[in-house]
């Protein structure tokens, strides 16, 4: 049998697979603390959005999270349905849909406190190498996302 180990084709040589394989992880990580919360991991990302800014538009909310009204629909139903966020027309726009947090889910954030520590010693990693690999991976996002808005170049 060849030698494939310099072959670009090769799935352990993909950087997607790489970055597909540690999103499953951290996700499976996160479910067991979130669940103890009533929030699946991408509640609980809208949900931060929310915590640091309350009564926004759904457009706004998704364009942080990178979710289009489809997906980011159905989440905040769930959300509204558990007693955490309103929704409702904006009075000045009435095409714009406002999100707020109701006091239950004001008071949720206090018992997601522990969560990113738990996540943190979790990840063994140092602090000084987690906040390096987030600015890489938000680097990296924002080169992916401008690739992604470029016109074909014809090829």
């Amino acid at each position: 049998m060849a030698d494939d180990t310099n072959d670009p084709l090769r799935l352990d040589a993909q950087l997607c697979f790489a970055l597909y394989g540690a999103s499953l992880a951290m996700t499976k990580l996160y479910r067991p603390v979130l669940e103890g919360l009533g929030l699946t991991y991408p509640q609980y990302l809208a949900m931060l959005v929310l915590w640091e800014s309350d009564d926004i538009t759904v457009g706004d909310l998704g364009r942080r999270l990178g979710l289009d009204s489809g997906t980011l629909t159905p989440l905040l139903k769930r959300l509204e349905a558990a007693g955490l966020v309103t929704r409702r027309r904006d009075p000045r726009d009435e095409r714009q849909v406002r999100v707020a947090l109701t006091e239950a889910g004001r008071a949720l954030k206090a018992r997601a406190r522990h969560v990113p520590e738990q996540m943190f010693c979790a990840m063994g990693l140092e602090l000084d190498e987690l906040g390096d690999l987030r600015r890489r991976l938000h680097t990296l996002q924002a080169r992916l996302s401008d690739a992604a808005a470029e016109p074909d170049s014809g090829s």
